[in-house]
């Protein structure tokens, strides 16, 4: 049976969903301001991971991403560009799209945009004021009362006292507390607003979640995940909302995946270790970034840097060449569960999704292959590793790619096989010095040649 580790019961359980065959997930997405950095990066392949999990194991899945497309970030990006929100928006929505496409990530069930529900994020707002649980500040805001929501704290494990001894909150004299948070912004001049029973304003941050998890996904659904760093408070502040709204469960199952750091320090632009994607993608090849995510455990802190990368590509590497040395039909063949390898991969990935157990043994298959050639193994290598998103490439297509993070990948795919056939001549007439000076011409350039009965083939290093 599939275990999560529950991070509100702070243990690995057994998965049972809500509704046997089905399971309904909700992911924090991108506040679109910006491009995709790594951290970002690492929430989408690893909830993507989870879900083509799901998907294997035949359940139904329903999975939500959303988009925040208006918060005081965007609003000030947009001023500072002098372009519309709306312009700003849809440019890096499309930005992260594309990021997605090359990390191999698909497209979520739902991916609803902040904008298009305000009239729902109004609506649960209107019922908390009834109940006592938020309140309109004299300043126009609506606040949540935190001290009215018995059980806040329970996903952050700390009771009320610790939370304000313990957390830097923001003092607002508008508050009855300093925990409180905003529900609702009164409308400042030059931002944009809705109307609603407090006046002109729009909604704030944490509310939009409820709102459009109870929209897609019920008042009460099996998993919500995200990035560590939004255990509190906006994790912590979805359930007092929800819960508060409707005095039901709100999520059985909550994951988080672990921090992004850069050589062992927390990724920051006030660090000067700040990555986007695309830059990112401009030295490695997307399935090595993809193979260096997965290599983690997704709950462990992932330590960004060129070694590291370096490290995964040669790795990745390994199992491309495996490939390579099979002759093998273009599509993988069906997984038999009953093989001893795929037991094992299965066991990894239903122990709370361990991807760095379940690429070991992709690469065992790996070294079987090297020791057998047989085609059935190289198969279900092929095969479990597309569950993963990985070694969906041609294998020569994939060893060939040229690779800015190394120096050395300068010369032309035509230029190589020029060489290739001027060392094949050379052989032929005898002159081995002059083919073994090609070889090693290649090889200083990056360019390792592999003989066999069939011919020589190349692979950049």
């Amino acid at each position: 049976m599939l275990k999560i580790y529950n991070s509100i019961a702070r243990e690995k359980q057994d998965f049972v969903p809500i509704t046997p065959g089905k399971v309904k997930i909700y992911v924090c997405g991108m506040t679109v301001y910006d491009y995709c950095h790594l951290g970002h990066a690492r929430v989408l392949v690893v909830f993507d991971m989870v879900v083509r999990w799901f998907r294997e194991n035949n359940f139904d899945v329903s999975y939500v991403r959303n988009i925040t497309d208006i918060d005081d970030k965007i609003i000030k990006r947009a001023k500072e560009n002098n372009e519309s929100i709306e312009l700003l928006t849809q440019r890096f929505i499309h930005a992260m799209n594309e990021d997605c496409a090359e990390l191999g990530v698909s497209s979520p069930t739902h991916e609803p945009r902040a904008t298009n529900h305000v009239e729902s994020m109004i609506g649960m707002i209107s019922t908390l004021v009834e109940k006592k649980l938020a309140y309109r500040a004299h300043n126009g805001d609506v606040y949540y009362s935190v001290h009215n929501f018995p059980d806040y704290g329970k996903l952050s494990g700390k009771s009320l006292n610790d939370l304000r001894a313990g957390e830097r909150v923001e003092i607002d004299s508008n508050k009855k507390d300093p925990l409180d948070f905003v529900l609702w912004k009164s409308a400042k001049s030059g931002e944009p607003f809705w109307e609603s029973p407090w006046g002109p304003g729009r909604p704030g941050w944490h509310i939009e979640c409820s709102a459009m998890c109870e929209q897609f996904l019920g008042v009460h659904f099996d998993i919500h995940g995200g990035g560590q760093d939004l255990q509190f408070p906006h994790h912590e502040n979805e359930i007092a909302q929800s819960e508060g709204a409707h005095n039901h469960p709100f999520v059985n199952y909550w994951m988080h995946n672990g921090f992004v750091r850069v050589d062992n320090e927390k990724m920051s632009k006030s660090l000067g270790n700040f990555f986007t994607v695309r830059e990112i993608l401009k030295l490695y090849q997307p399935e090595v970034v993809r193979f260096f995510i997965l290599r983690a455990h997704y709950r462990s802190p992932l330590n960004y840097s060129d070694y590291h990368l370096k490290d995964a590509k040669l790795a990745l590497d390994r199992l491309y060449i495996a490939l390579k040395e099979v002759e093998l039909i273009d599509n993988a063949s069906t997984i038999d569960w009953d093989n001893t390898y795929a037991k094992k991969f299965k066991d990894a990935m239903d122990d709370d999704f361990n991807t760095p157990e379940a690429i070991a043994i992709l690469f065992e298959l790996a070294s079987d292959i090297n020791k057998t050639g047989l085609v059935e193994h190289a198969g279900l290598l092929k095969a479990l590793g597309g569950l993963l998103g990985l070694l969906e490439q041609n294998p020569q297509d994939y060893l060939q790619n040229k690779t800015v993070s190394n120096e050395l990948n300068t010369v032309a795919n035509d230029e190589i096989e020029q060489l290739i056939q001027k060392r094949i001549s050379a052989r032929q007439e005898g002159r081995y010095p002059d083919a073994d000076a090609i070889r090693k011409k290649l090889q200083e350039q990056g360019i390792i040649l592999e003989d066999s009965s069939q011919g020589t083939t190349w692979r950049r290093i």
